[in-house]
């Protein structure tokens, strides 16, 4: 019988750690194709799935994921990439992105001039033309996230503001901003600046970037950020009024969060932000996942905090494979229902050469023990002229798991897709 159970046992991981992939949109690479995807679950009908990629474009399912539409955002203040969708829990859906309000992009100076929210009450199919949070003009606005207060539905949004992209002044600098709003998208408090060391405007290592918002069940905004090689934490217990004086350094990051990954025209590990708001055992923990080269290639780390962010466990590696290969480009969610942890990530463990697979490791225990699956059906081989973006995503809600990915194919076709994962 104890044999049985192991054999069941191991079927059922492996059933669970493989999946149908699913195409969600494609189009040639040529300047930017499709890219930098972002994923969410509507928490009010885990049915209705939206995603966004660059510059652009929207996609929504009714059917969990296995089929989708199409379609193009629009809005009068422009939309310029770094799309990042999240689901309230009411069922509203939210796309936040970059501003081009002229239409001329880089011809003008008004590109990148605030961070823009559209919002969408049925489930991508129609967007509200949006609303926005700090405006700041000529200060650049730069590569946001956000996260929903479970409780209150409040959206809390961090990102990086630029004195000047771009800029080799000194003078110019960059700040971790954030900003929430209290009535569903439809205005925001005044962005204020909550990092304790600013940064230069080359957007590299030496440039404040990649603040992910999480928020507790209690309340409690967290927020973690790239900076000369080291990984800053910061918190508020007031609903963002307030921050701490000190930031706290989770952990060193060796070689920064701007990295070099061969046959990518530039990658980067930043670090991302989630807190266990479910009814588990380890509610209320803090995780932060992120890439760096401390073992000479690049590999997937973690470390968490039980005393709400004043400590730190040592780096913990996610991938489980004992090669030389390079991880990279990972992205981590925490179920808001069971608690249940999943990063995504490119991984090469099983090449010589530059092509490239999609792992998810997961975890049941908080983070102590993390199994890797290839989740990816077939490999690809990305070319350093294309575009790939900043990032991948992944979104979980009661067992259900979606991550979205980007490949590039023969013929210059550029694609996202998704994996069909469930862990009831």
């Amino acid at each position: 019988m104890k044999n049985m159970n192991t054999a069941l046992l191991f079927v059922l991981i492996s059933f669970m750690g493989w999946a149908q992939n699913v195409k969600i949109g494609e189009s040639f690479a040529l300047q930017r194709g499709l890219c930098e995807p972002s994923i969410a679950i509507n928490r009010a009908d885990p049915s209705n799935v939206v995603a966004g990629a660059i510059l652009n474009r929207v996609f929504y399912s009714n059917d969990s994921g296995k089929t989708w539409t199409g379609d193009t955002l629009k809005s009068s203040m422009g939309v310029w990439g770094d799309p990042v969708l999240t689901s309230d829990y009411r069922g509203d859906i939210f796309y936040l992105h970059l501003s081009d309000p002229t239409g001329e992009n880089w011809a003008s100076q008004e590109i990148l001039d605030r961070i823009v929210c559209q919002k969408s009450n049925d489930g991508g199919k129609t967007w509200n033309d949006g609303s926005y949070m700090g405006y700041h003009h000529p200060k650049d606005q730069d590569k946001q996230w956000v996260i929903v207060d479970k409780n209150t539905n409040e959206l809390h949004v961090t990102w990086t503001q630029f004195d000047l992209y771009g800029s080799k002044d000194s003078t110019d600098r960059s700040n971790i901003l954030y900003s929430k709003s209290s009535d569903n998208g439809i205005s925001w408090s005044p962005a204020k600046a909550i990092n304790q060391f600013s940064g230069d405007c080359l957007d590299g290592d030496q440039t404040t970037e990649g603040a992910v918002p999480a928020v507790s069940a209690k309340g409690d905004v967290y927020v973690a950020w790239g900076y000369d090689e080291k990984i800053y934490f910061d918190r508020s217990e007031d609903g963002g009024k307030t921050w701490l004086e000190k930031d706290v350094v989770i952990a060193e990051q060796p070689g920064g969060w701007d990295i070099n990954i061969p046959g990518l025209m530039r990658a980067n590990g930043m670090p991302v932000t989630v807190c266990d708001v479910s009814k588990g055992p380890f509610r209320g923990s803090i995780y932060v996942n992120w890439v760096d080269d401390r073992n000479g290639h690049y590999d997937v780390w973690f470390s968490k905090s039980l005393d709400e962010g004043n400590t730190w466990t040592e780096a913990v590696l996610i991938n489980d494979d004992n090669t030389k290969a390079d991880q990279f480009f990972s992205w981590l969610a925490c179920d808001p229902v069971t608690g249940y942890l999943y990063c995504v990530f490119y991984d090469r463990r099983n090449y010589d050469d530059l092509q490239t697979d999609v792992y998810l490791a997961y975890s049941k225990d908080g983070g102590q023990i993390w199994v890797n699956e290839k989740i990816s059906e077939s490999p690809f081989t990305p070319v350093p002229f294309v575009f790939f973006g900043d990032y991948n995503h992944i979104d979980a809600y009661n067992g259900m798991v979606r991550p979205i990915w980007t490949r590039f194919d023969k013929g210059g076709v550029m694609s996202i897709w998704t994996a069909l994962l469930n862990f009831n």
